[in-house]
């Protein structure tokens, strides 16, 4: 076997901002394993704020080269135990390497990676479209643009009700929010019955990710259901969550990739929690795996290679009416060869 990395800059068509900050471009990197002839891929985005560096991604995956190269891949569960405590610093890192390695596993068996996993056949929850935080105008024109049947929302500035209201004047569709942790809990619970009244169905982390006493509170008292995304990075933070949430939004790049999300849906549905997943800005790399395990979800947040000035990757389509995966094994998608540094 043979590993590839690809260093990306995915370039954004409209500046995204959420309550941290703007982006105008999404580092990532993709890594590609080769074997046998077949080339699979994975893929995770570079995000300091969760320690996950691009430089240090592909440092670490160097370092242990010679032990991934050497590897039998016989099953992605194996390989992952395997390179788990060699990757744990850099669970983004870990992730490009395991869907990677489902990638390859399931093409090998000439199957779709769902096929393999033996998940029902493709159905499960349309994604959302996500609006940044913006100006009731900006917004109000994304919606024109789009005309989405699943909003969610950026919140967390200033004038957060105001837009949600002039939103709900203008569409039908369904409506969801995500403060990203920008509220205190005297806001949150301020705004959650006003948002209930113009039919928002959920709101995505209103508190800072640390915040659980104030999170025990919002959960006793909120009038929608709340879902866990900063404040569920791993499989270990399940338990916590199923006291302060409702649900939990998993992210592949955040746990580990394919392999432990397996594990963290099974053990979110035995303590009675939703189960959504969510992407990052990344390609279709990336929203091709999530798109594998859409029978499993109750909601998902995979618009995040809609906004890329190019398509750096193909693999699934998503569009108002729903999603189209390429007829081929594994995840199916792969780097444009333009994009590929080797």
């Amino acid at each position: 076997m043979q590993m590839l990395l690809h260093p990306l800059k995915l370039e954004i068509a409209r500046p995204f901002r959420i309550s941290r900050g703007l982006k105008t471009y999404q580092e990532c990197l993709i890594v590609e394993l080769r074997d046998e002839g077949l080339s699979a891929w994975g893929e995770a985005a570079a995000h300091p704020y969760f320690g996950a560096d691009l430089s240090q991604m592909m440092a670490l995956l160097e370092k242990q080269r010679t032990f991934i190269e050497k590897s039998p891949l016989l099953h992605p569960v194996d390989f992952w135990r395997e390179m788990q405590p060699r990757l744990a610093t850099q669970s983004f890192a870990l992730a490009a390497l395991d869907i990677a390695a489902n990638d390859l596993w399931a093409q090998k068996q000439k199957k779709t990676l769902r096929e393999a996993l033996n998940i029902p056949p493709l159905n499960g929850p349309h994604s959302n479209m996500t609006l940044g935080l913006d100006t009731i105008p900006e917004l109000l024109a994304s919606i024109d643009r789009y005309q989405w049947p699943i909003y969610k929302v950026k919140l967390g500035g200033a004038h957060d009700l105001e837009s949600m209201r002039a939103i709900r004047t203008h569409t039908k569709a369904v409506l969801r929010v995500d403060a990203n942790g920008g509220w205190t809990l005297q806001q949150a619970l301020e705004i959650a019955p006003l948002l209930q009244e113009i039919g928002v169905e959920f709101i995505e982390q209103p508190l800072p990710k640390d915040d659980w006493e104030g999170m025990k509170a919002l959960y006793a008292q909120s009038t929608l259901p709340l879902i866990a995304d900063e404040s569920c990075q791993s499989e270990a933070d399940i338990e916590s969550c199923a006291t302060c949430f409702h649900g939990i939004n998993i992210k592949l790049a955040k746990c580990g990739g394919i392999t432990p999300a397996l594990r963290m849906i099974k053990k979110a549905r035995a303590l009675g929690l939703k189960v959504m997943m969510g992407c990052m800005i990344e390609s279709r790399i990336g929203i091709s795996a999530i798109a594998q395990l859409l029978p499993l979800l109750d909601a998902v947040d995979m618009d995040g290679a809609f906004n890329l000035k190019y398509q750096y990757a193909d693999g699934v389509e998503i569009n108002r009416s729903g999603l189209t995966l390429p007829a081929k094994y594994g995840i199916g998608a792969s780097l444009n060869p333009k994009y590929r540094s080797a």
